[in-house]
Formats: C-alpha cells, structure tokens, sequence
C-alpha cells in the first residue's frame, strides 16, 4: 500500500512519503530562488510481530526478565542512626545535676559505676521483688541499704549496685541504656577484682610455688564452665533465670550470662566493702574449696625446697634491692633454677593482676558514660606488650635487664623477644610496687613515672 504525500516548507523542503526502495532520501543543495524544492522520502515499517510461545527466544527472554531482582523501596535507616536534635543547655544541666554518678564526691570510683540516670519505677518493683531474697542468699541485713552508716558509708549504695549486677544482657530491664551500661561497667571492673583476690591469696597459701600451677588453679575455681555450679551453691540461679530451668538452657547461653553477672556481683562488693568481703562471699558464700580434687595443676617439676627467708637467701638480695627495685630486673635465662628468677615470676604474675585492677579503675573514673565493652578495648590496647615495653624504654630502664650471656644478643636485637621481656620487667616493678607500698605507689610508676596514658608533655 503506497500512501503518496508532498508539500512544501517555506518554498525551500518538499516531503514525501511512499513505499519505495529507498526509505529516506536527501539531497542537499544549495537552496537559491531559482533552484528546485528539497525533496524527502520516507517508508513506514510494519510492527515486529510476537514470536511463537513455543519459541526459544521467547524463552530466554522471559528467564531474563525474571532474574531481573524487583526493585526495594527505600526503609527507613534505624533508629540508632538518625540524627537527634542536640540537648538545650537546660535540659543537659538537669541530666548532669540529676545523675546519680555525681551524688558521691568522696567515692569517685564508686561513684562512676553508678548509672548515669536515676533509676525508674519499673526498677523499683524489681528491687521490692527480688533483691531481699539476693541480700539474703549473700549474707546482707535486709533493710535498705540507704539505712546503713553515715552518707560518707559506700554500703548505702549497695542496693542500686546489686540490682545493677543482676540485669545481664537477656534481662527486660537491659533495654534500658544507663541500665545496660552500668552493668557492663560493673562486669568489667569485677574481671580484675577476681584475678588479683586470687593471685594475692595463693601466693601467700604457696609460697613456693611458680605462677603457672597458680593460673591453672584460678581456672579450676572461676573458669566460666564452673560458674554455673557456684551460683546454684548461692541459691541466686533463680534470679538469673526466673523463667527458665538453668540446667536445661544451652551452655553458651548458660554460661555467658552466668559470667556476666558472677563478675559484676563481684565487682558491686568489692566497691562497697573493699577486697575483705570479697574473699568472705567467695569462701563462705558459694563455698569455694581451692583444695578440691578439680582444681588441682598438672604435676610439674618444683623449684628446690629452700625456704626464701633464709641467711643465704639474704646474703644473695637485700632487703635494700628489694625496696630499690633491683630484684624486678633478673631475667630467668641469667638464673634458671635460682630463687631470684623464682621471685621474679611471682612479682611479675602479681603485677600484673594490679596493673589490669589500677587501669581498669582509672578508665572507669575517666570516662564516665562510656559502655564496658568499649573499656575492655581500651584497656587492652593501653596495656598490650608493646606498648608497655615502650613505657620501659623511654625511662632508660631496659638497659638494667641481666640477661645471660648466651641470649643477651638474640634478645637485645630482636623485637619479637624484646616486647615480652619488656613487659615482664614492667609489671615485675608494679608487683613488688604493690607487695611493698601498696597501690597508691603502683598508681604513681603507672600514671606519673611511666605515662602509660600518654598526657604528660613529651621533651623535645
């Protein structure tokens, strides 16, 4: 069918349209009065027809369009991410002047556990429900705690502590932020509360003994596969779980949240009764045996039988050496099967339980509304080995260590032996810091001598 069409555009282009071999034609010329109009030819194409269902090409076409993935429609981003409009400065005064974390200043440690927002009514209930048969499990008069001593008494906080204590992760009241975030910073202060209790009692219950059977013994006792069995002694299972049979639950699970609150627990006394207490709920309590057949080390070779108190052992190191530090510098290859390298591992295991206590408090008075697992990881980054062998080096005080002759080279060339050796002299001094000043003396080698912080101004 041939549908014929022409016209002229202001004299200059003529179009035509007709089913002819040539589809379009141009013929561009230079267009002048006297020339002839451009002429313009176009073809009309029929419609492509459908291809058969049986066809492979429709096929495939249609698998193509239904691998295609239907488009998502934008959700909204949660609600931990969006934006809220900052506090006006009213409304952040009363949140600081109505914190609980500010009602001590004589406690600024015990102060800093405390949440960070008063606590509500469904906390409350919570207490009046639970918390006298936990006082009662734990040997605590019953009375409120607010009732106990003077205002200058930390036992008045006892109550808010343990309720703190109890509300692990899977609890209800953990959705709560200031809730969930001061048990995490009672969980991670009670870690090291419990490894130096240890460390400090079987140091002094085996005296001749090297820290290796001591590590394996503290495991034996608050491993996290023991936990479990501790807190049912207590009769505080319950109150971990009151919905569920604890003995049936997963062991993760069991086991995770029964560490999480046997820590925290220990750390809420040891803020409120110091070390002392810590050592009554451990033994009398949950009726911890540490001579018990389960708790014992593997048989090892033992150091000579010589007692450490002796005229040979003093004409060997002074007390002098002991209190000028001297003894922290003895490396074990110089005196392998001595009691100096002897006395050097138990200083070195001692401190560095009191090093991971001292840090972990100077964390939690510094950063007052910061999470426990944000803590733990700054915690660990301030104290890894090479970190703690620069401290060292920056004071000079490497170039003390006796090494033996045989290793003196190896360990002074090579990094990887010299990062450990560092260390070990580090928390060697803190333990002997601690054994013969205290730690008020292992708090001023770690934040003034050795600026484990890193705040003091460096010398140009």
């Amino acid at each position: 069918m041939e549908l014929p069409s022409s016209f002229t555009l202001s004299h200059y282009f003529s179009f035509s349209s007709s089913l002819a071999p040539n589809p379009i034609q141009l013929f561009p010329q230079t267009l002048t009065p006297q020339s002839h109009p451009l002429r313009i030819s176009a073809v009309a194409i029929d419609p492509p027809q459908e291809l058969p269902k049986n066809s492979p090409h429709r096929l495939l076409k249609e698998l193509a369009e239904r691998k295609r993935p239907a488009p998502r429609n934008p959700r909204a981003p949660p609600r931990r991410f969006v934006l809220t409009p900052p506090l006006d400065d009213k409304r952040v005064a009363d949140r600081f002047l109505n914190s609980p974390q500010l009602a001590l200043n004589s406690f600024p440690l015990l102060s800093s556990c405390l949440p960070f927002a008063p606590l509500g009514h469904v906390d409350g209930a919570w207490m009046e429900q639970h918390l006298l048969e936990a006082k009662h499990a734990l040997g605590y008069p019953l009375e409120p705690s607010e009732t106990l001593g003077d205002d200058n008494n930390p036992a008045r906080e006892l109550d808010t502590l343990l309720y703190l204590a109890f509300q692990h992760a899977s609890s209800k009241r953990s959705r709560a932020r200031h809730v969930r975030f001061g048990h995490s910073r009672l969980f991670f202060l009670g870690q090291y509360v419990l490894e130096l209790a240890f460390a400090e009692f079987f140091l002094q219950r085996y005296p001749r003994e090297s820290p290796a059977p001591m590590r394996e013994r503290v495991f034996g006792l608050i491993g996290k596969r023991n936990l479990p069995r501790w807190i049912k002694a207590a009769s505080l299972h319950n109150l971990i779980f009151p919905y569920d049979d604890m003995d049936r639950l997963v062991r993760k699970e069991r086991e995770s949240t029964v560490k999480s609150v046997f820590w925290a627990l220990f750390g809420a006394i040891y803020l409120c009764f110091g070390m002392p207490e810590v050592y009554r709920v451990l033994f009398e309590v949950f009726g911890m045996d540490p001579d018990a057949e389960d708790c014992q080390p593997k048989l090892r070779r033992q150091l000579e039988d010589i007692d450490h108190v002796s005229a040979e052992f003093e004409g060997k190191i002074s007390w002098q050496d002991m209190v000028a530090y001297k003894l922290c510098f003895l490396h074990p290859s110089k005196y392998k099967f001595d009691h100096p390298r002897f006395c050097y591992e138990r200083l070195e295991y001692l401190g560095q339980k009191i090093q991971d206590l001292v840090m972990a408090e100077r964390l939690l008075m510094k950063h007052l509304d910061a999470p426990g697992l944000w803590l733990q990881n700054r915690h660990r980054r301030v104290l890894m080995n090479k970190f703690c062998g620069r401290y060292l080096r920056a004071k000079n005080l490497h170039r003390f260590i006796v090494y033996s002759e045989k290793v003196q080279d190896a360990y002074e060339r090579s990094y990887r032996l010299k990062y450990p050796v560092n260390t070990a002299v580090q928390q060697a001094l803190h333990g002997l810091s601690y054994a013969v000043y205290g730690k008020r003396d292992v708090r001023r080698l770690m934040f003034e001598v050795f600026d484990f912080e890193q705040i003091q101004p460096q010398a140009m």
